[in-house]
């Protein structure tokens, strides 16, 4: 099979509005020039569209016409580097998405441990923040728990009991598995987040130890977030204010 007709079979068992580089298709090293030029033709044909430098999408076609790819699918590609996660979008978008906030964003944050992501793709824009721990697969939904624990007194519009309820049925989602390793990953956030972390934790009966959260908070340090045990019942516990 030919190099044009190898990419064109494998773009065409990728979704309508999924954005793609080349790196996740299968090409070899001595056949990138013969790829490019490939790219070049579906993209004067139609088939597929260039959202920016190397980032490509199939167009979903509706009887309102071609349906561009949502803000956070455009981010997709820079939120991965040779196929694994290296970065999570948090902020006010991902607040949004919780049902935290009903603000609507004019840019996203993208976390990353090593790399800086910057973006501005037409309306898409994108501004670097620094992520706590090394971002994989595994634990990016729970560091972006651990964000909106560490932001929570930022959003203005933020129903604290509601966002407590809604956080709660969040973690009691979570396996045991994966309680321990946003337990892990939460012991590298500031004190006032790992305080939060184990007032909601317990507050839930969970069965994990919370005796590593404990022990590495300071016993006279309080936490100011305007909770009280009417919103959460296990603040004192936790020196939360």
């Amino acid at each position: 099979m030919g190099v044009a007709q190898n990419i064109q079979k494998q773009i065409s068992k990728l979704a309508d509005g999924v954005t793609f580089k080349y790196e996740q298709l299968d090409i070899n090293p001595q056949q990138f020039l013969a790829a490019a030029k490939a790219i070049e033709r579906l993209i004067a044909k139609g088939v597929i569209k260039r959202v920016s430098t190397g980032v490509f999408y199939k167009p979903k076609k509706t009887v309102f016409g071609e349906l561009k790819p949502s803000e956070e699918e455009i981010l997709k590609p820079y939120l991965f580097k040779k196929g694994k996660r290296i970065a999570y979008i948090t902020g006010t978008s991902l607040y949004n998405r919780l049902g935290l906030t009903t603000q609507v964003p004019k840019s996203m944050k993208v976390a990353s441990r090593d790399k800086r992501i910057t973006v501005s793709n037409g309306n898409v824009k994108a501004s670097p923040v620094k992520s706590y721990v090394e971002v994989t697969d595994k634990n990016f939904y729970l560091l972006q728990l651990l964000e909106v624990l560490k932001d929570f007194k930022k959003n203005p519009d933020l129903d604290k009991s509601s966002a407590i309820k809604i956080l709660s049925n969040k973690l009691k989602e979570l396996n045991p598995t994966e309680t321990e390793l946003l337990i892990k990953c939460g012991l590298a956030y500031p004190p006032r987040v790992r305080g939060f972390l184990g007032a909601l934790l317990e507050s839930i009966k969970t069965e994990s130890d919370l005796t590593a959260i404990k022990a590495s908070l300071n016993p006279l340090s309080e936490y100011e977030y305007g909770i009280d045990n009417k919103q959460l019942s296990t603040v004192e516990n936790w020196n939360i204010k």
